[in-house]
Parts: C-alpha cells; sequence; structure tokens
C-alpha cells in the first residue's frame, strides 16, 4: 500500500469549483477516494483566517476528516489589494515531504490548478522519484500543471458537494 501526502490549496480549489461548477467541493468524497489509494500519511489544507464563523466550521470540518490545517491572515493593502496565498509555503511542505525518510511518501497529491506549481511536481516526480498526481478542474487546470505529473484526477460534479 502506497504511503500518500496530500497537499490542498484551498483557495484555488474553492474558486475553480464555484467558477467551473458553483458548487464547493466534497473533501469528504476526496478522502474516501484517496484512502483508495493508499494510506494517507500527511494531509495539510492551506487556508486564509478571516475570523468568519462560516470558514472557522469549515476549517474544524477539515481537520474533523483529518487535514492538518495551515492559516495565513487575510492581508488587506491600503491600496485595496489582498494577499493571502500559500505557494511558498506549499512547496516548501512537498518537497520536506518528498525528502522525509520518516514519512516515507511514496506518492505526493496537490489539490490546485495552479500552473506555478509544475516545476515542483516535476521534481518530486524526477529527483525524488515519488508518484505525482494532481486533482484540479480541468478547464481551468493549467496544462504545463498536467503535463509535470505522473496522474492529473480531474474534479468532476462527482467529488462535489
Amino acid at each position: 500500500m502506497k504511503n500518500i501526502a496530500v497537499f490542498a490549496d484551498v483557495q484555488n480549489i474553492y474558486y475553480t469549483t464555484r467558477q467551473a461548477y458553483g458548487r464547493q467541493f466534497n473533501y469528504r468524497k476526496l478522502w474516501q477516494q484517496l484512502n483508495e489509494m493508499g494510506n494517507v500519511v500527511m494531509a495539510n489544507a492551506y487556508a486564509i483566517s478571516r475570523d468568519d464563523d462560516q470558514q472557522i466550521k469549515f476549517q474544524d470540518a477539515l481537520r474533523h476528516i483529518g487535514f492538518d490545517v495551515k492559516l495565513k491572515p487575510y492581508i488587506q493593502r491600503s491600496d485595496g489589494s489582498t494577499k493571502g496565498d500559500w505557494d511558498v509555503g506549499i512547496a516548501i511542505d512537498v518537497m520536506e515531504a518528498a525528502q522525509s525518510p520518516e514519512q516515507a511518501v511514496d506518492m505526493v497529491v496537490l489539490l490546485s490548478g495552479d500552473g506555478d506549481f509544475d516545476m515542483l511536481m516535476a521534481k518530486v516526480r524526477e529527483a525524488y522519484g515519488k508518484e505525482a498526481v494532481v486533482f484540479g478542474v480541468p478547464m481551468l487546470t493549467a496544462n504545463s500543471l498536467i503535463n509535470s505529473v505522473d496522474r492529473f484526477v480531474p474534479i468532476y460534479e462527482d467529488l462535489l458537494l
């Protein structure tokens, strides 16, 4: 049985499933599918903290499923722009998991359609010999990301609430 490390870009998955389907992603169904693929030894969900009751309930639900929820503060700049992305944090955690002898990870699963992760997932596959898998909304996932992994799992209605 394969040991799996999962990294969920919560903001990306939220916005892409909403844009493509007008619905939210079902993390419980994902968890079931992952358990059919192997043994989940690490699961991180990366989100933005806004101290909103609905978001807190969602984050608690992720923890209940089995995710370690990592939060960054939501930042609104004086010019009105906002900041709240986890790309560097996700990349560091993925690299650490791929290299860690303690975790003994065989498969790295990323939930995101962000093409910025293409080199990361290629490195996981080519340099560390791990199976690289991406879950993403097909029409909103960068081709470069899809082409960088061993397997792309499209998010369709069966993985939505």
